[in-house]
């Protein structure tokens, strides 16, 4: 059984070279910006400047443990701003596939976590470009802003927007409801304080991307996976009202939140792993280590639920159940999947398997009967002939991971009627490991970012990837300028809705279909609905 974890854009005159994202030389010339708590001094990198790890809010260490982010002091001296700041403590992902390990940035991790990232082609020059600050994956628990194909010069410059990565709260440090098991009111809003870590860089941009070319009046949040499932829950929260203005979700959702008694039964269960008592939580919690509670969540069986918690505070609803939240209904949304999702995890398999071994994996995964699962395999086979039985696998266990959800969120945000939403698959296959990853979860960053000579060992070099490099950045951008991704390189893209399911297919050749493989859609969807305990 696999188990899943859970108008055209402005081009920019002059190209650039990549420098590292990891660090750069600190130097007195470089580029200097004034932030609301002070001066930051960045580095060039072609014809863009580039400011790392400045912090957006104070260190959660100490008594900001578990509590919403506060505001940072000031400082007086220029502050260097040439290499990404800490990262949220986390415990390390040995099982990511080689071609995702490689582009992970190694910066030390602390509770000072709370930094950002800017990359622009223009200081203090009026212009008001896009900002498009993007939100990392793995999911709620690892990564940063600081991953290699995260670098936002080739964005930048070509495309006329300002880029932000942004690091916050995760797994324990994040998401950890005490709400239920204290009076203390710095705990209130613990179950989302990765969430709040989120509004507190949405604010910093707001205050402070014009200094950086940006308009703060027109912001796109994106992600991808775990990024995009918080640029949905975004969606859903009043603090973060008026702090974005368009969304785009790449192989990530958030049709529901974590019920509180969930993410309370959770909380007791890693309380008893520390052997702290309930009543003693407030004051014990935060003298822990944080090696020790990322050794003791870790370790865990069941592992503990770390995501947002739907508390009737800073996330009052499920997100989108049972319908599309109205506080961000005139946002407009971009959102897609990729063909092939699951071969990013080191269960599935890349090599022909036996029909029976499909037939109860399928079975397994998801959580349904022989009959369905032969229903299912029968129907994704009248339109493949001769398709191989792990490429069987792949497409239909992605499908009932993200694809099929992520229909039904598009169809609740278009049946609002006040701002569109736009539905992409991404199937252009990777020729990594000699094909067999195919159009695997994250394949599409680099292609997004315009990064593809970064992850050549992912996504393989050649005019057909600069091509679709050219066609996606573009359209991201667009929708970033506009709300509307149309333009070059693509056909006519409709909005979505359960009327007219439209959808843009990226492959070695883009094409517009509507509805593309509806019976698979609601034969999925209806096994989903009524999973077998």
């Amino acid at each position: 059984m696999l188990t899943l974890l859970g108008g055209g854009a402005v081009a920019a005159a002059a190209d650039v070279t990549l420098g590292q994202t990891g660090s750069a030389p600190a130097a007195a010339t470089g580029p200097v910006a004034q932030t609301t708590a002070g001066k930051v001094r960045g580095y060039m990198t072609g014809a863009v400047s580039v400011f790392k790890g400045i912090p957006y809010a104070a260190s959660t260490a100490g008594a900001g443990r578990f509590s919403p982010p506060k505001k940072h002091a000031p400082w007086n001296e220029v502050r260097d701003a040439t290499k990404l700041g800490d990262k949220c403590p986390q415990n390390s992902t040995p099982w990511l596939m080689k071609e995702e390990a490689v582009s992970l940035s190694d910066e030390p991790q602390s509770e000072d976590c709370l930094h950002l990232n800017v990359w622009t082609a223009g200081l203090r020059d009026g212009k008001k470009r896009p900002v498009m600050v993007w939100f990392h994956g793995g999911g709620f628990s690892s990564g940063s802003g600081g991953n290699t194909r995260y670098e936002g010069s080739h964005l930048a410059t070509r495309q006329g927007v300002v880029v932000v990565t942004v690091n916050h709260r995760l797994n324990i440090f994040g998401h950890l409801y005490l709400a239920e098991l204290t009076n203390d009111p710095a705990f209130a809003d613990s179950g989302n304080i990765g969430m709040l870590d989120i509004v507190a860089a949405l604010e910093w941009v707001r205050d402070n991307i014009t200094e950086f070319g940006g308009d703060p009046g027109n912001v796109t949040v994106f992600g991808e996976s775990g990024g995009g499932g918080k640029v949905c829950t975004l969606m859903a929260m009043p603090p973060a009202k008026g702090l974005f203005h368009r969304v785009i979700a790449q192989s990530g959702l958030a049709l529901k939140g974590v019920p509180k008694k969930v993410a309370t039964q959770s909380t007791k269960f890693v309380l008893k792993a520390l052997g702290i008592d309930e009543k003693d939580a407030a004051t014990k919690l935060r003298e822990v280590p944080v090696a020790k509670l990322l050794q003791t969540i870790d370790t865990m069986k069941p592992p503990p639920v770390f995501a947002p918690v739907v508390d009737g505070r800073s996330l009052p609803r499920d997100p989108f159940t049972p319908d599309a939240p109205s506080i961000s209904a005139d946002v407009p949304i971009l959102l897609g999947s990729n063909y092939t999702e699951v071969t990013f995890f080191p269960g599935t398999p890349l090599d022909p398997i036996a029909e029976a071994t499909l037939h109860k994996s399928l079975k397994d995964s998801l959580r349904t009967s022989d009959a369905e699962v032969d229903k299912i395999l029968a129907l994704y086979r009248k339109t493949r002939p001769g398709i191989t039985t792990e490429h069987l696998y792949q497409i239909i266990a992605s499908d009932y991971w993200i694809t099929t959800d992520l229909a039904l969120q598009a169809e609740r945000k278009a049946a609002l009627g006040k701002a569109s939403a736009y539905v992409y698959h991404f199937e252009w296959p990777s020729p990594a490991r000699g094909g067999k990853l195919r159009s695997v979860h994250s394949v599409e960053i680099p292609f997004v970012f315009d990064n593809v000579e970064l992850a050549e060992i992912l996504v393989g070099k050649g005019a057909d990837q600069e091509m679709l490099a050219k066609t996606l950045s573009g359209a991201w951008a667009r929708f970033a300028h506009t709300g509307d991704p149309n333009g070059p390189g693509l056909p006519k893209w409709a909005p979505y809705s359960a009327a007219s399911r439209n959808v843009m297919i990226f492959d070695k050749k883009t094409r517009a279909e509507t509805d593309p493989r509806r019976e698979e859609r609601l034969a999925v969807a209806a096994v989903k609905a009524h999973p077998l305990v």
